[in-house]
């Protein structure tokens, strides 16, 4: 039975390349979530359908952490809101322990948020699937590329086959 959740942390060309690469992900879906107030501006994000059976939401959500800024504030947290945007009650409970448990491997706080799914914009279509039409793009081969090698690092059995 399949899942959804959203996240969102950096470039969503990025974070799409990245759930992309995993296995038992049915679909990502690049564009902008919105939540409630305060976080109700559009931020740059993905929404990942997926089966838990296979892949845990856990796990989706230390690849989430470890594939970018997690424990960084930066300024531009507006655009690049670290995110995990949650469906229900259940995502939620999950999501907030499992990022307490995934802390203790981190040097600093993870500043991710757990918040609640409000609204999506896909992205215009010639940046959907950007990395797979692209994969040689100057951005591709500096931001991307050096993420796909940490999910070949750090979570080799939950890369997909078509991807290796």
């Amino acid at each position: 039975m399949s899942s959804r959740i959203g996240f969102g942390g950096g470039c969503h060309w990025c974070t799409e390349a990245v759930f992309q690469a995993l296995r038992s992900v049915e679909s990502v879906e690049q564009g902008f979530i919105a939540s409630r107030a305060p976080n109700d501006s559009f931020s740059e994000a993905v929404i990942v359908a997926f089966d838990p059976e296979i892949l845990p939401l856990e796990v989706l959500i230390e690849v989430h952490l470890r594939t970018h800024a997690s424990t960084s504030a930066h300024k531009m947290r507006g655009k690049y809101r670290s995110a995990i945007y949650v469906f229900d009650e259940h995502q939620s409970k999950a999501a907030t322990e499992a990022i307490k448990i995934l802390q203790s491997g981190f040097e600093e706080n993870v500043v991710t948020q757990v918040i609640p799914f409000v609204e999506f914009k896909a992205s215009d279509d010639r940046f959907q699937n950007y990395y797979a039409k692209g994969p040689d793009k100057p951005f591709c081969r500096t931001y991307i590329d050096p993420k796909l090698k940490l999910l070949l690092q750090r979570f080799p059995a939950e890369v997909s086959a078509e991807f290796c």
